[in-house]
């Protein structure tokens, strides 16, 4: 069994590690450890709670060289101020016999306190995205110094709105820097920001450990379109006593609010919808609701649910086939806790079949495939993702092959041919400089005549 004693860390590291009793590192930790250490860009997918924090504290502290300048050379964002706080906690606990300083930023307090903290100096700051960028933008805080970048909880990050601040952030750092991104679940969002601002970035992925998949029973449905899911969900919820808490992902915010909106008139009574588009309060609400049994349907995102502490489920309905399998686990793992009994059930469309076979591939497990009843309605409508994209035949936008005019088409008049020269003056002065006389520089053609 591996165990911290194959890290390559210094004495200050591992005195921290054993007044914590930590002797055996999880695997996200021994994975990320020497590429990390490596100075590369990496990507890390693992659920909360397998060791993340310490995944990139552990190298970046053993990287981290002693200075006297004042400036931070580490940033770490988190999304709220509780990771915030957190962070700070793991950090200064191995940091203890380092002498190394975390200051921590966060909104809702005096921004005027932390502007004052900063000015005395730290070396790692954790900071929420909203209020760093506030700190930058008044100067109270210089990122030039930066050598190391973490981003933890990134699919939390801009789920709740924050690609605007992570976007002008990026573009603020040296570009000379090191780059760590932590994630729960893969989205295009995550790879469109990859894609943009790191470097031959390394994967390294871990799967949800502890997966009871032998508690949960699975099975799918091969459906055709959004509105017969739809129609699929009002015959299966029907049967209160089997579907007696239900958690339903679906892969946006609109398509869950379509889909409540299908279901309303049944169970409007019986169901709550959280996304990051409501309102916290809302939000707050429709969760206690569901924990609490007052309503036994709860539709929802992938991000905004895999933080909620909710037991007792006894169905995970995947509306949607999430497009990464690793986060086909984190859903079904909301069921079949603590080894109890859990039923975890996959619709999917023909479009949606080879993130399916990645599910499965993952799993090295076949779902099994049931029959759609037959009292449930194949419906005919389509959301406007599903209509076809048709173009005009006679206007196409991109035109194939050579132009061929039809047998209206005239060759334009003498007239009509001209080509517009810039006025008369404009062709004076290019034949008398031989180019137009700069605005910028009223002494440029005259230097250049001499």
């Amino acid at each position: 069994m591996p165990s911290f004693e194959e890290f390559k860390i210094g004495t200050p590291l591992r005195n921290a590690l054993g007044d914590l009793g930590f002797e055996t590192p999880t695997p996200i930790q021994k994975e990320a450890f020497p590429v990390i250490m490596s100075g590369r860009d990496v990507v890390g997918i693992a659920q909360t709670g397998t060791g993340k924090t310490f995944a990139y504290l552990l190298p970046l502290l053993q990287s981290l060289p002693f200075s006297k300048d004042a400036l931070p050379r580490i940033l770490i964002l988190v999304p709220t101020r509780e990771l915030v706080l957190q962070v700070v906690e793991e950090a200064e606990k191995l940091g203890k016999y380092s002498g190394v300083k975390v200051l921590g930023v966060y909104g809702g307090t005096n921004i005027n306190t932390q502007k004052a903290a900063l000015a005395e100096g730290t070396d790692i700051v954790v900071a929420t995205p909203g209020r760093l960028y506030d700190l930058v933008l008044s100067k109270a805080m210089q990122l030039k110094q930066i050598k190391k970048l973490v981003i933890d909880e990134v699919d939390v990050m801009l789920d709740l709105g924050f690609r605007f601040q992570l976007v002008n952030i990026f573009e603020l750092l040296p570009n000379r820097r090191q780059n760590v991104m932590f994630s729960a679940t893969m989205t295009e969002d995550i790879d469109a920001l990859i894609q943009d601002f790191f470097t031959g970035a390394q994967k390294i992925s871990i799967a949800l450990s502890g997966t009871p998949l032998d508690n949960i029973s699975q099975k799918a449905y091969a459906v055709p379109n959004f509105y017969t899911k739809a129609n699929l969900m009002v015959h299966l919820l029907q049967d209160a006593s089997e579907y007696r808490k239900v958690l339903i992902f679906v892969s946006n915010k609109r398509r869950a609010d379509l889909l409540f909106t299908a279901l309303e008139e049944l169970y409007g009574e019986e169901m709550g919808i959280i996304h990051s588009n409501k309102t916290q309060n809302y939000r707050i609400r429709s969760i206690k609701q569901f924990d609490e049994g007052k309503n036994r349907i709860l539709v929802t995102t992938d991000v905004m649910a895999r933080g909620l502490d909710l037991e007792e489920i006894s169905h995970v309905i995947n509306f949607d086939t999430p497009s990464y399998p690793e986060n086909y686990m984190h859903r079904i793992g909301r069921t079949g806790r603590a080894k109890k009994e859990g039923s975890a059930i996959l619709l999917f469309t023909e479009a949606e079949n080879t993130s399916k076979e990645a599910i499965e591939k993952l799993m090295d497990y076949e779902i099994p495939l049931l029959e759609v009843p037959a009292t449930v309605e194949v419906s005919q409508q389509l959301t406007a993702e599903e209509r076809p994209k048709l173009n005009e035949p006679n206007n196409p936008h991109k035109p194939k092959g050579e132009y061929v005019p039809g047998a209206s088409f005239h060759e334009k008049s003498e007239k009509n041919r001209k080509e517009n020269q810039g006025g008369s003056y404009r062709r004076k002065l290019k034949a008398k400089y031989k180019k137009p006389k700069s605005r910028g520089d009223k002494n440029f053609n005259k230097r250049k005549k001499r």
